[in-house]
């Protein structure tokens, strides 16, 4: 494990995103009606109905889960220098946790979008610093 404590903030932040997707997935079940669910059983798409926007925040961060992960975790592994892992890795929860709270109590697309770029451009960031540490 000591090979990892340099990576702290980073291994931190793994720990919070499985909590923070966790608490979307209750959170995004409340409020849900049989009126107002496709066939699927999702909610039907308004964007200024608040179960609709509960259930994409959580859906979002579903499929942000994979590459947020592998791009932490391969930095980590490959060794990439731990004070950009931490940094960049941070970041990205700020980033999402910012996200989740514009998605859900507000219809700023603006706002939501520009949330989920800075925590885009971490993972890519992520991804480079392995890629450039393995090579």
């Amino acid at each position: 494990m000591e090979a990892f404590a340099e990576y702290s903030h980073a291994i931190l932040s793994l720990a919070l995103w499985s909590v923070i997707v966790a608490l979307l997935a209750g959170v995004s079940t409340i409020g849900r009606s049989a009126e107002k669910r496709c066939e699927c059983g999702k909610p039907k798409r308004d964007y200024s109905d608040v179960v609709y926007r509960r259930e994409r925040a959580f859906m979002n961060a579903v499929e942000n889960s994979g590459p947020f992960v592998a791009a932490t975790a391969a930095a980590m592994l490959a060794g990439a220098p731990a004070f950009w892992v931490n940094l960049l890795a941070s970041l990205f929860i700020v980033a999402r946790i910012v996200m989740v709270f514009i998605h859900i109590k507000t219809e700023n697309q603006g706002m939501r979008s520009a949330s989920f770029a800075v925590g885009w451009f971490c993972m890519l960031a992520l991804a480079v610093l392995a890629v450039v540490a393995v090579l």
